[in-house]
This record gives C-alpha cells, structure tokens and sequence, in this order.
C-alpha cells in the first residue's frame, strides 16, 4: 500500500513541480511587480506602490479596455453564429464526410498565423482580390478601403478563433444521443422545438466552452490589429507591448495583464457556473 501511494507522488511530482515553475511562480512574480514602479534610469524601482492601478482608470487606458471587450465581445458573438451550426451539423454527417470537413479546419494550423494574416492584406487591400471580385460583380465601381479597419479586425479574429468554436460544439454535439430527438418529435415537438429544447441544450456545454476559447485570445491577440487594423486600433494586448519594448515600463505592464488575467478569471468563473447549472437541469 506504501508503495504505491511512493509511486502515486512520484508520478505527480513532474506535473507539481511544472506547475509551480512555469505557472504559478510567472503568475505571483507579475502580481508582485505589478505593485513596484518603474526605475527613473532602469530597471525596477522596489517600492510598494498603487499608482500603476490608478494610472488604468485614466481615460486613455480604459478606453483600451472598453475597446477591447467590445472587439472581444462582437469576434466571438460573430464566431458563434457561424461556428455553432458548423460543428453542429459536422457532427450530424457521416464518418466519409467528417474526416473531410475536419480536414479543412486542420489545414490552416499547418501554415504560421502571422503568414495567413498577411495573406488578408491581400485580399483587403485597394485593387486587390476582393475588389476586383466586387468590380467584377458590379457591385462596386471604386476600390473599397476595407484594409487597416474594424471590419478586416473582426474579419481577422473571426478567421482565427473559429476552428476553436467548431471543434468545441463539435465535440459536443457529435455525443448527442438522436433517441431523445426521436422521442421529443413522437410527443408533438416541431423539428425547431425539439432542437431547441433537446439538441441545443445538450450541446450548451461546447457552445460555452468555444466562447470561452474565442473570448479570452480575442482579448490579447493584439498581432491582428497590428497586422489588419494598423495603429487605428489599439487593444490591451498591444499596450502591454508597447509599454515593454518602448515604454521601458515593465510595472505598468504587469499591472495591465493582472487586471486582464482577472477579467478572463471571471469569465472563465462564469462558464464553470452556466455548464454547472445546465448539468444539473439536464439532470433533472
């Protein structure tokens, strides 16, 4: 019995001591810098000190926060109405097909983001390839300025978040037992009732858990405004860069990713309380 529980820690030991190096001791050595301010010459000044908070509720740096929870809240809204339906009826083919749409999600991991990011410039930019479909069309008779703005952001965030939200509703949805669709439709349930109250219920769980995947990367991919949007837009993820590189601020900067590491704390809180209370409805 000695034994194995020796061998029980033994093999835990790697993941503890992992754990503690290369998450929880980053994590405490942000918060303890987040509350030390900046060296007048270089470095860190080791005095306790509040100002780096404060100096977030200055207008300018909330902004940036209020910007980027709405970019975050608009991408993912957006990746669920176009992801859900995709994982959902992917889950619904047969094992031919599957393997062929799964494909298609996989293939754009296999090429660096930064390269298929740029790969939109061309499509965005004036006179390129979807201008010139546009013009073609007759849609539009001059080349639209779509490069460098929030629609070609949100297009961006969408392009890389949604293979989260459908391998999430996929994987949720393809548990779905069809008996209990079956038997909602034998009592009388119209094919949208019986969807709503059985199938969307039932895959809630991955639906959750893609918006939790798109929410919180939406909030620090600052890459893709750089790339998509320029210098127009300007997320949280990106002034903690700046104040890295340039800004030479590294408190402050730890005192940003503090406040953005609780605010996905709390949203992750939340998606354990709704996927704890649908559990216990479907439960019951």
């Amino acid at each position: 019995m000695n034994k194995k529980k020796d061998n029980h820690w033994m093999l835990l030991a790697p993941i503890y001591l992992f754990t503690i190096l290369f998450v929880a001791l980053p994590i405490l050595y942000m918060f303890l810098l987040s509350f030390l301010s900046r060296a007048q010459v270089w470095g860190v000044d080791f005095t306790f000190t509040l100002d780096n908070y404060k100096k977030i509720l200055e207008p300018l740096y909330l902004d940036t926060f209020v910007q980027s929870l709405k970019l975050a809240l608009v991408s993912t809204v957006l990746v669920a109405l176009i992801g859900y339906p995709y994982g959902f009826f992917m889950a619904r083919m047969n094992d031919r097909w599957k393997k062929r749409m799964m494909l298609l999600i996989m293939i754009p991991f296999w090429t660096s983001g930064l390269i298929r990011l740029y790969g939109w410039i061309i499509v965005f930019r004036s006179n390129g390839v979807l201008d010139k479909i546009l013009q073609g069309m007759g849609l539009t008779e001059e080349p639209l300025k779509l490069l460098y703005s929030y629609p070609a952001v949100v297009v961006g965030m969408i392009y890389v978040l949604l293979p989260f939200m459908i391998l999430s509703v996929y994987s949720s949805a393809e548990k779905l037992d069809d008996t209990l669709v079956e038997a909602a439709r034998d009592l009388g349930a119209s094919p949208f009732k019986a969807f709503w109250t059985v199938s969307f219920k039932l895959t809630l769980p991955g639906l959750l858990s893609g918006v939790v995947l798109s929410f919180i990367p939406s909030m620090g991919l600052f890459f893709i405004a750089d790339i998509l949007g320029g210098n127009k837009i300007v997320l949280v993820g990106s002034v903690i860069q700046e104040q890295v590189t340039k800004g030479r601020n590294q408190p402050f900067a730890a005192a940003l990713s503090a406040v953005l590491m609780i605010l996905t704390s709390l949203m992750i809180r939340l998606y354990r309380k709704i996927t704890g209370t649908a559990k216990l409805e479907n439960i019951v």
